[in-house]
């Protein structure tokens, strides 16, 4: 990976970018894309667009969300510990002895979510972590001392966890779900541009807020773009560790390349050309399938409108919602191949329509 990249991908990764409240995160991937991109577009809650090659007739657009799962305060008891509430599929589980930032108006706030020690547990009587029973503590000695501090119920927080790599291969860190697709769709934009590739159409790289509370940004921002295309990337579940159920889940895995999917929301001509794309560029690709809906940001395109041809291309990744979620290298760079490769192949004006 260039250094350039790589610096980009650990200070986005880094930085906290809950459901709600994406806009620094927002600006630090717009700030990084400008040289690469001939404008952008935002909306009153946030989604951001780089845009290349604006006014063409056909729209295309390669897309991710922002945002990361978070808690929010719910309530501060009298003396000074603070009960919370999900904000998005935030795992009460992992909770226990994890280190948070409380995001404030004064300023970055730290605590700790508490948790009685082994010994004192009763084993026939023991409570497992739950929303009744996890609390965060931030060195506050009443309610009063809390407030003081910026805290009020709706302050939003985060952990605190940073990016590692493992064995050189994997990265591994919180909020890969999806903010590794930010990255990747601003790769595809940061190639096209370094490679003079002159678009016959306008490209869209969304990066939408939201998702984890049910495709919101997605569904705003699709209806302002009214795209003819859309290839959506998101991540998948690696059914390869413990207590999935390849038979019942299917079968994904970190290290085989990026995974398309079939489903209703998925336009069939247009996920038949991605796989003839990775056909001929070499590019190793899974397959995986879907009842109903994707349950990403594809759902929210394919049904804009009119109806938009959309698509999904999925990262495998390990031990999603926690602050360990971790994914190959390879597959990183494979779906940024994949993106690359059929943007630049697509010609203006083609009709995914099945009866013509």
């Amino acid at each position: 990976m260039h250094p350039e990249s790589k610096a980009f991908l650990e200070a986005y990764l880094n930085n906290a970018s809950p459901t709600g409240f994406e806009t620094p995160g927002q600006q630090l991937w717009l700030d990084y894309l400008k040289p690469y991109s001939d404008d952008y577009i935002t909306d009153v809650y946030g989604n951001t667009v780089a845009v290349v090659n604006p006014g063409a007739a056909y729209k295309v657009v390669i897309e991710a969300h922002a945002d990361e799962i978070s808690w929010f305060v719910n309530y501060i008891n009298e003396d000074g510990l603070i009960y919370v509430i999900r904000n998005g599929g935030s795992d009460h589980q992992i909770a226990p002895s994890m280190r948070v930032n409380i995001h404030t108006q004064k300023g970055m706030v730290q605590g700790v979510f508490g948790w009685p020690a082994i010994h004192v547990r009763k084993a026939d009587k023991e409570e497992s972590p739950a929303l009744k029973n996890i609390i965060v503590d931030v060195g506050a000695c009443s309610r009063k001392e809390v407030e003081e501090m910026g805290i009020h119920v709706g302050c939003v927080m985060t952990y605190r966890d940073e990016v590692i790599y493992l064995n050189d291969r994997f990265l591994c860190g919180r909020a890969l779900d999806n903010r590794i697709g930010g990255f990747m769709i601003a790769e595809v934009v940061k190639r096209l541009h370094q490679n003079g590739v002159k678009l016959p159409f306008t490209l869209y790289a969304v990066n939408a807020v939201q998702e984890e509370i049910g495709l919101r940004g997605a569904e705003m921002i699709s209806r302002r773009l009214k795209p003819d295309v859309a290839i959506i990337t998101d991540v998948c579940h690696d059914t390869t560790t413990p207590l999935y159920e390849p038979r019942e889940q299917g079968y994904q895995r970190c290290s085989s390349g990026p995974v398309l999917t079939y489903g209703p929301a998925v336009q069939n001509n247009l996920l038949n050309m991605i796989i003839e794309v990775a056909g001929d560029k070499g590019i190793p690709f899974q397959r995986a399938a879907v009842s109903r809906s994707t349950g990403t940001d594809t759902d929210s395109f394919a049904y804009s409108g009119e109806g938009v041809a959309s698509a999904l291309i999925s990262l495998p990744l390990k031990y999603m919602h926690t602050t360990v979620e971790t994914v190959h290298l390879d597959d990183v760079e494979n779906v940024i191949k994949l993106m690359y490769e059929f943007v630049v192949q697509l010609p203006a004006g083609h009709d995914f329509r099945y009866i013509k």
